[in-house]
């Protein structure tokens, strides 16, 4: 009997097993982990959720695509991260945490569970009440801009909704002088 095995049938079984090793990594990933990498801070995977779920209901899904399906909650944490100072980093992750708190005091239920309605309400009540701990003042202010900053800068709007014309632009040549 022959105990040599085929060049071929050696190569095909060592690709088999060098793509399984490659691919075994990513049966392993931990649920719980976050989508994105974060240098400065952390937060849990509950509060990028509730963070998710802040950034849709600034910028909802109608015709267009929405924070969710844009994944603008990705880009505030990631302008967060890098952009800000270590202070207003704590203040952010601070914010978020009692945000959660505020929702569920506020509302009875979490931010997630609020219908649409009840989450603007929570929204516009932060945004009146000057007197709410700074800590959610801060956190919802860089929120709204940096989701609202993403969402014009979002691919999407950039290549669907802005009309870019190459400069100098067009020449007209009635142009009252």
């Amino acid at each position: 009997m022959n105990s040599i095995i085929p060049r071929r049938t050696a190569i095909r079984n060592l690709l088999i097993i060098a793509g399984g090793a490659m691919v075994l990594p990513a049966c392993f990933r931990e649920s719980g982990k976050l989508t994105i990498k974060l240098n400065n801070f952390s937060i849990t995977t509950e509060n990028e959720a509730l963070l998710e779920m802040l950034c849709e209901t600034l910028v909802p899904e109608t015709d267009t695509p929405g924070a969710k399906s844009l994944k603008l909650h990705l880009f505030v944490l990631k302008m967060v991260d890098d952009c800000y100072k270590e202070e207003d980093q704590q203040i952010f992750v601070k914010g978020l945490e009692q945000f959660a708190d505020f929702a569920k005091e506020k509302a009875g239920k979490s931010f997630s569970e609020a219908s649409a309605l009840e989450r603007e309400g929570l929204l516009k009540s932060i945004q009146l009440d000057k007197e709410k701990d700074k800590a959610i003042q801060k956190f919802y202010k860089i929120t709204k801009s940096k989701t609202i900053q993403g969402y014009l800068n979002s691919e999407y709007v950039m290549t669907n909704l802005v009309k870019y014309e190459l400069v100098p632009g067009r020449y007209n040549g009635y142009f009252p002088v």
